[in-house]
C-alpha cells in the first residue's frame, strides 16, 4: 500500500456508498429518540439517553470514515486493470481448478468473504501480477498458489 489515497472498486464503492446511506437513516432515527436538554427523567431515563448518545457518536464516526475513504479513492482514481492493486478485483484459479473473484482492499469486513487486504499473504502475493501469473503464498494449512485469470469487475476483465 502506497499510504496515500487507495481506488476502490466499483462494487465496493456501491457497498461503501449503501452503508452510508444506511448508517445516515439510523443516526436519524437515533437523533430522533434524543429528549431535549429541558426534559428531565429518572436514572433508567438518563442511562437510555446515554446509551443513544453514545450510538450517535459511533455512527458519526463511521460516517466520517466512509466518507473519508470514498474521497481518497475518488482522488486515487479508478482500481487499476492491467495489474492486480489495491482496489483491484481480481479472479483467481485455485490448484482444484475452482475459480474465485476477489476484492483487494485496505481492511477487510468480517463477514465480506470476497475481500482479502493487501497485507495478507494471499494479497500480498496478488499485488503487481498480470493475468496469467501464478502466484505463491502461505496459508495456515501450508505452502498453496493461485493463477491470475482476469482482474475487473468480471471474471475476463471490465
Amino acid at each position: 500500500m502506497t499510504g496515500g489515497p487507495e481506488p476502490i472498486s466499483a462494487e465496493a464503492r456501491r457497498a461503501l456508498e449503501q452503508e452510508l446511506a444506511d448508517l445516515r437513516d439510523e443516526r436519524r432515527l437515533v437523533a430522533g429518540t434524543l429528549k431535549s436538554d429541558t426534559e428531565v427523567g429518572d436514572q433508567a431515563d438518563q442511562a437510555d439517553e446515554l446509551q443513544r448518545a453514545d450510538q450517535l457518536d459511533r455512527l458519526d464516526r463511521r460516517i466520517g470514515d466512509i466518507e473519508e475513504r470514498l474521497r481518497g479513492a475518488s482522488e486515487a482514481g479508478p482500481a487499476p486493470t492491467d495489474v492486480v492493486g489495491v482496489g483491484s478485483t481480481v479472479t483467481v484459479r485455485f490448484a482444484d481448478g475452482s475459480q474465485e473473484t476477489l476484492q483487494v482492499g485496505e481492511v477487510a469486513e468480517a463477514l465480506d468473504q470476497t475481500m482479502v487486504t493487501a497485507d495478507s499473504p494471499l494479497g500480498r502475493a496478488l499485488l503487481g501480477c498480470r493475468p496469467g501469473d501464478s502466484v505463491q503464498y502461505d496459508t495456515p494449512d501450508g505452502h498453496t498458489g493461485v493463477v491470475v485469470v482476469s482482474i475487473g469487475d468480471t471474471p475476463g476483465g471490465d
